[in-house]
């Protein structure tokens, strides 16, 4: 979704034949697949009109410029834009992509996020007298996780297996409250795909293969993250606005590719693919961000049917559509610079990452000539103005002067990475457990082994400080791997603990701990071709292999953004416990491994699978579509007592 702006801009050059390559771009007319809107359910979202709201919208409206209107409809990245250019260019809103953050500096301090949201106020408000403050949104999608120290939770797929909405709840309270500490309003979460092909990249960014689960948990986090609709919480000054996405249908496409082409049926995709929308739009969601799929061939960020009759008509939502990363250049007549047709299809707000100095000029034209529809403009406006009176910006005042903003204490504080390590043990599945080997003893002798298992950055995946989520420990200063977690454990208790990435040992341990499993990725970048692990490279299971034959119990710790074929590796380790990536808080995983000093069983493994975990590299059967039988089927998770 965020990719680095000089990508952006190397496609936005001119290069259109090596763009054109690109997952999911399109060329050519597109066929319209027949949509149905009657047979979609009719949705009364809980924030009925104003009529008060209403006709300050319109006061609004009627000072508005073409030029000020026009630049309500697009979004551009902080690596592009400054607080100056907003004086001479009157746009809407900003975003800091994956890459993008103030300076450049991917470590910068709370204190210069907060400063510039300051600047970009200031000269939005100076550039737009009628009070019209811009938007900033961020992709906080598993804490405020582009700020080095801020609590960062397990992702998405780990909260799938915790089955537990009111956690997700209080995720989302905690993440808002640290965004605002920042001076920002706005999070672009949860993601609400519901995956059916583990391939797919971005797997681990979704709570799970059952609707009814996303379902759950899309209503939690969207509460969480804006407060209750009807209370005197909602968007106040300690929540922000959430963003559903990817509308629609972006877990579902074939081969798991990123922004492919999703073939199901229009019922799969409203009883499947929708339910998380569903329930967000009734806990109260104002804005949702539009997919770069396709559905039956043709590209979301042109469907009017599923865009405009479906979610905004037959699902009453009256709040704001968020287009994707240049998502509009990839439909048939677009570019990233020149775009109409995405917005007269419903989207209201462009996300033009560094192209947005042309695409005023164009979008200005078009609304000049006609090609983008007066009706249109002024509605995509008014949608705009709507979610940003109801997010109070025209009373909030700067963003330095809000109720917790600079109080930076709050980034990282205990009470909040309580939550993320209760979030880790409550997401932690046992797969097997010979003889009953879980729980350790802290008194053993242990050896720590694998390359995973003093990386932060392994354990915590992408959207983690950058894109990728490739930073050394030392970027997360209050992190903790989860050798340092089991060492300061049985340390404590009288034991010992050893680290040796290729486990090596001069004195045998009672027991081995091998921590592995995938490297950081994100979207496209995470996209495989089998769910075999580690094809071409069995250094893990060699490992695994050399100390069971050494008569040296083994527990398997396996970090993955996604389930994966691992028979072999299942075989040779005693126990295995599937931990996704539970973040930086390792001592979640430390906690639910071992015995308190006493010899007592504070924590059981509490997680199920909230996705079914595969017997081939061939993805298993989900939601009636074919595939392989499952090793693991959806639920399954061993507590200490069972027998595997």
């Amino acid at each position: 979704m965020r990719r680095p702006v000089r990508l952006a801009a190397y496609c936005v050059a001119g290069v259109l034949s090596l763009c054109a390559a690109a997952p999911g771009v399109s060329a050519g007319a597109e066929p319209v697949p027949a949509v149905h809107p009657q047979r979609w359910p009719k949705l009364h979202p809980p924030l009925a009109p104003d009529p008060a709201l209403e006709a300050h919208i319109a006061r609004l409206m009627a000072r508005l410029t073409p030029e000020q209107k026009v630049g309500q409809l697009i979004q551009a990245d902080i690596g592009s834009i400054t607080p100056d250019d907003l004086r001479h260019y009157p746009l809407g809103s900003i975003l800091n992509g994956g890459n993008s953050a103030p300076r450049d500096d991917k470590l910068a301090a709370p204190s210069e996020w907060l400063s510039l949201a300051d600047r970009f106020y200031d000269a939005a408000v100076a550039a737009a007298p009628e009070g019209l403050p811009l938007l900033w949104g961020t992709d906080a999608v598993h804490g405020h996780n582009n700020i080095p120290g801020a609590t960062v939770f397990p992702h998405n797929i780990g909260l799938g297996a915790a089955r537990d909405p009111e956690l997700i709840r209080r995720i989302g309270e905690i993440t808002a409250l640290e965004v605002r500490v920042t001076g920002l309003d706005w999070a672009f979460s949860p993601t609400v795909a519901v995956v059916r092909d583990a391939r797919w990249g971005r797997t681990y960014e979704s709570y799970g293969e059952n609707p009814e689960l996303v379902r759950q948990y899309a209503a939690a986090m969207v509460q969480g993250l804006q407060g209750a609709p009807g209370t005197p919480q909602f968007l106040d000054a300690a929540h922000v606005l959430a963003t559903p996405k990817h509308y629609l249908g972006d877990g579902a496409t074939e081969a798991g590719h990123d922004q492919g082409n999703d073939t199901g049926s229009e019922s799969e995709l409203r009883a499947i693919d929708s339910a998380g929308y569903q329930a967000a739009l009734m806990a109260g969601a104002q804005t949702i961000m539009v997919s770069y799929s396709s559905w039956q061939g043709a590209k979301m960020h042109g469907n009017h049917a599923l865009l405009t009759e479906v979610l905004k008509g037959r699902m009453g939502f009256d709040g704001l559509l968020l287009g994707d990363w240049n998502g509009h250049a990839q439909l048939p007549g677009c570019t990233a610079v020149r775009c109409a047709a995405a917005l007269a299809a419903g989207i209201d707000v462009l996300m033009a990452p560094d192209g947005w100095r042309e695409l005023h000029a164009n979008l200005l034209a078009q609304a000049r000539s006609g090609e983008l529809p007066a009706s249109r403009l002024e509605d995509a406006v008014r949608r705009v103005l709507r979610v940003k009176l109801r997010a109070h910006l025209d009373t909030q005042g700067r963003p330095s002067s809000r109720a917790f903003a600079g109080h930076y204490e709050l980034l990282g504080a205990p009470e909040h990475r309580a939550v993320a390590r209760a979030a880790v043990r409550e997401s932690l599945v046992l797969l097997k457990n010979r003889r009953q080997l879980l729980p350790l003893s802290p008194r053993a002798q242990v050896l720590v082994a694998g390359d995973a298992a003093d990386s932060i950055a392994r354990q915590s995946g992408g959207w983690t400080i950058d894109w990728q989520g490739t930073e050394p420990n030392q970027d997360f200063p209050r992190g903790e791997t989860i050798f340092a977690a089991i060492a300061r454990s049985v340390r404590a208790a009288g034991g010992s603990a050893t680290l040796s990435a290729d486990g090596a040992f001069t004195t045998r341990p009672q027991v081995a701990i091998v921590v592995f499993g995938e490297r950081p990725y994100a979207e496209y970048e995470g996209d495989v071709a089998t769910l075999e692990y580690s094809p071409g490279d069995k250094h893990d299971l060699a490992l695994l292999r050399r100390l069971r034959s050494q008569d040296i119990p083994v527990v398997a710790v396996f970090l993955s953004g996604r389930p994966l074929w691992v028979d072999a590796e299942l075989d040779a380790a005693d126990s295995f416990v599937a931990a996704w990536l539970p973040g930086p808080e390792g001592g979640g995983v430390a906690d639910v491994l071992f015995r308190s000093a006493d010899g007592a069983v504070p924590y059981d493994f509490r997680g199920r699978l909230p996705v079914s975990w595969p017997g081939s590299p061939n993805p298993p059967a989900v939601a009636g579509r074919p595939g392989e039988p499952p090793l693991f089927p959806y639920g399954y998770g061993l507590r200490y007592t069972d027998a595997r």
